[in-house]
């Protein structure tokens, strides 16, 4: 591996953790509840778009609710943490009031370049040093 052209080191025989994108669908008055949860599981890129509910009046009405503004947050996360974020989600969906939501992940199969690999995967060792440059 270290006489290898091209190739980059990650460092002391470390493989990369491999990367998920997390994506979730909530309420928008709890977008900034869920994303900044979301940061403790090293959560570091997130993207929020708005969206809007399919439930016709008549539903919101039979069932006491108003607004189906909905948003969906978009971000990447380890794998080693993903299944621990989903179980958090979870419990948060069930038990914040006007908090439910539905979360789920998609394994990602590859990133362009080393240093947003590092900044995605959370991986500050090695930024800015000898080991974001290809070998020679």
């Amino acid at each position: 591996m270290d006489n290898t052209q091209g190739k980059i080191k990650f460092g002391a025989g470390a493989a990369p953790h491999k990367l998920k994108l997390i994506m979730l669908i909530v309420n928008r008055d709890k977008v900034e509840f869920y994303t900044d949860f979301l940061q403790d599981f090293e959560v570091n890129m997130q993207a929020v778009t708005m969206a809007h509910g399919t439930a016709s009046t008549e539903t919101l009405q039979l069932l006491g609710l108003e607004d189906t503004g909905k948003a969906v947050v978009l971000g990447v996360i380890r794998e080693d943490r993903a299944a621990e974020a989903l179980d958090a989600l979870s419990h948060k969906f069930r038990t914040i009031r006007g908090g439910s939501g539905i979360a789920w992940t998609i394994p990602l199969t590859s990133t362009i370049g080393v240093a947003l690999y590092r900044f995605l995967s959370n991986n500050r060792q090695g930024v800015g040093t000898k080991w974001n440059t290809p070998t020679k």
